[in-house]
């Protein structure tokens, strides 16, 4: 299974229109954006404020659409029945806030699924929602621009990582040439696209992007016939890095210094949350925290002593998450073996984030400035 990847670095001709008409800035109208995933169907309906945005309401259930799909590369009719269920409420969510601009996606397991064409019709004509599945370039800008935010004015070299459930996008960046104060805004520049037009303003370099075909279900169900929860756990972890030897940046002289990786999926949060010890999730604890490659290390081996049974039990992982956590946790401990970096900085914030950023900024109503 081979990494999705461009011609080039950051190869994104065009990327389709993301709003139907600008508005003038300081509008009040309701944006939404609306991921269906491999696992989850997740959706933020959001007002532009200042630099960023106001969530008015939001969805998230676990659907698991990619259920079966590594066996039979087709999305199941019990997990498409899940879906519609959840994008019916969805839907009813739009109706209700009176919802004009929006954005609704599907990711990688659509994209695989022989049949993901087929249930984007079924899902239009029992819901009245036009999802498009977008390819693994969009995927990853979005996850970029939404860390926008996190990016440190002292980073010259940016690595975003964004690990789904059936993919792993990951993007090197370049800003040592745009001025500190305005590197966070740089990035924000991308939402139009990884190649940016020829201008006098330094902007932000896409160095490279990968898309690997392996996310946290999709890298789990590579090896459920490995019974051993430690050796599975090895195998992951070292067949997810075997993926990313054709990253530019992989195999190129690494920057040491000022260079930072941002993390953003429920892996990440949830180390994250364990790491911190809370007994509930805080999103406002955990958004922008920044973990070492030791703290990271410590949790991951914590959640192998505890065993499966350990895990679900742990309030913190939870039963939808345990049967992931462990795949998730093989890519993270991959990644931060291969970056010349000891340090992670945790995003709660993702596709759906990118998608109202995209929105809002194609229609100009978000303002200039910091974040």
């Amino acid at each position: 299974m081979a990494p999705k990847r461009p011609t080039g670095a950051g190869a994104l001709d065009r990327i389709p229109a993301l709003s139907p008409a600008p508005v003038p800035p300081g509008s009040s109208d309701l944006y939404a954006a609306l991921d269906l995933g491999t696992n989850s169907c997740r959706m933020l309906i959001a007002q532009p404020k200042g630099s960023g945005f106001h969530v008015v309401d939001s969805f998230s259930k676990s659907v698991q659409l990619g259920s079966g799909l590594e066996k039979t590369g087709r999305l199941s009719r019990g997990s498409m029945a899940r879906t519609i269920q959840a994008l019916r409420i969805c839907q009813q969510k739009l109706r209700r806030n009176k919802v004009r601009r929006m954005r609704l996606v599907a990711t990688e397991a659509c994209r695989r699924a022989l049949n993901g064409a087929e249930f984007m019709a079924r899902i239009q004509r029992e819901t009245g929602l036009k999802l498009d599945i977008i390819k693994p370039e969009e995927e990853a800008q979005l996850a970029v621009i939404s860390c926008a935010p996190l990016v440190s004015r002292k980073t010259e070299n940016l690595l975003v990582v964004d690990i789904g459930g059936g993919s792993t996008e990951l993007v090197w960046i370049d800003i040592k040439h745009v001025p500190g104060a305005d590197r966070a805004q740089s990035i924000m520049r991308l939402h139009g696209g990884f190649k940016q037009a020829v201008s006098d303003i330094p902007a932000a370099k896409v160095v490279d992007w990968i898309s690997v075909p392996l996310g946290v279900a999709t890298l789990r169900d590579q090896f459920s016939d490995v019974e051993d929860d430690a050796a599975r756990f090895a195998l992951m972890s070292w067949f997810f890095e075997e993926n990313l030897t054709e990253f530019t940046p992989y195999q190129s002289v690494q920057p040491q210094e000022r260079f930072q990786i941002v993390g953003t999926s429920g892996t990440v949060t949830t180390v994250a949350a364990s790491h911190l010890g809370l007994k509930r999730y805080d999103r406002t604890k955990v958004d922008g925290l920044r973990m070492t490659s030791a703290q990271i290390d410590k949790v991951i081996h914590s959640y192998l002593a505890m065993g499966p049974g350990g895990r679900r039990a742990d309030p913190r992982i939870g039963q939808d998450r345990q049967a992931l956590i462990m795949s998730g946790a093989a890519i993270l401990q991959a990644l931060m073996r291969c970056w010349p970096t000891d340090r992670l900085s945790v995003a709660d914030r993702g596709l759906r984030e990118g998608l109202l950023y995209a929105q809002m900024s194609a229609d100009g109503v978000l303002e200039e400035g910091a974040f």
